[in-house]
């Protein structure tokens, strides 16, 4: 939700030490003790962290409000565990055994649960639930009541204030964000966020469990879209206003920015890919926040696609027309 893929990246392999293969270590060691992350729902975003963390020794409460999210988040982290083992064994990268071995103790420990309750026994709390922040203020302040004081307290948000979160919760010293792209399973990046109110030792947590699951973390601070969000969603967005004004059409622009520029899809294809509704959803609340921001403006364009339900990929046509995952 929020998340907004730029490329494929392969998963790095951990240099990290799994100890009695549910304890995860830091490069240093000094911060990570963590035995047992909960991750907060299993959507998009939410079923690859569960999955990516099992995968690397972690003991993992999945938690989903209703039954039948919590199956169907099962259900995607089954069958993309079982799909990546597949692979793994058709590449020779580990026997039909092993894969299936590692599938198995892979899923063994997670552990679905629709009782957030359970979230007080974990150690590292990741948040993945809809970019709403009504409903997230109500999550932390029942995570805040359920955690002790050493619990790190995470959101994968990719564009709600982390600062506030951590003051719903009533533990900001403990909250951090840890903004995962999608999909996770293959993304290496991780943004790790720090408010002003972080401890060292939350923000070591963070950092040292992003590494010890194989991805690749980088700081920043609390601010609209930290690094990859803020500097793509007003670039795609530039791109939009460009064609508005009749300087080129949306292929174009996108041809020039692949072959002048070296990305891998241009700005308008990848509006139309993550979904038009969740770019105007991203820059409308950056706007609203700031609206002395000039970067922020929202064109107009984009507001009447969504206006007229037409979202891009997920609905078949935006700024192109789609046949599932491909241009039409």
């Amino acid at each position: 939700p929020g998340c907004l893929r730029v490329h494929e990246m392969s998963i790095r392999s951990s240099s990290f030490l799994l100890r009695g293969g549910s304890r995860g270590m830091g490069n240093s060691g000094s911060w990570l003790s963590t035995q047992r992350v909960g991750v907060v729902g299993l959507g998009l975003m939410g079923h690859g962290i569960a999955q990516v963390a099992a995968e690397k020794g972690f003991e993992v409460t999945a938690v989903e409000l209703e039954p039948r999210f919590l199956d169907s988040g099962m259900k995607r982290i089954t069958d993309s565990v079982h799909k990546m083992a597949s692979k793994a064994a058709a590449k020779g990268k580990m026997t039909e055994a092993e894969a299936k071995e590692h599938a198995e103790q892979t899923l063994s420990r997670i552990t679905p649960s629709t009782d957030r309750g359970a979230l007080g026994e974990c150690d590292l709390i990741i948040e993945a639930v809809i970019e709403d922040l009504s409903l997230k203020k109500m999550l932390y302040e029942e995570i805040g009541r359920l955690v002790s004081d050493t619990t790190v307290i995470a959101s994968n948000t990719s564009s709600l204030p982390i600062t506030e979160m951590g003051h719903f919760s009533g533990r900001p010293s403990q909250m951090v964000g840890l903004h995962f792209f999608n999909p996770v399973q293959l993304m290496a990046l991780v943004e790790v966020v720090k408010t002003d109110f972080t401890s060292a030792h939350a923000f070591g947590v963070a950092m040292d469990f992003t590494r010890a699951i194989g991805k690749t973390p980088v700081e920043c601070i609390d601010t609209p879209g930290f690094v990859v969000n803020r500097l793509l969603v007003p670039y795609i967005c530039e791109a939009i206003r460009l064609v508005e004004r009749g300087v080129a059409k949306p292929s174009d622009v996108d041809l020039a920015m692949k072959l002048g520029s070296g990305h891998p899809m241009g700005p308008i294809q990848l509006a139309d890919y993550v979904g038009l509704d969740t770019v105007l959803s991203i820059i409308s609340g950056w706007k609203e926040t700031y609206p002395n921001e000039a970067i922020f403006a929202v064109p107009e364009s984009l507001k009447t696609k969504v206006a007229e339900g037409k979202l891009g990929r997920k609905n078949g046509e935006g700024f192109y027309k789609w046949s599932g995952d491909k241009l039409a």
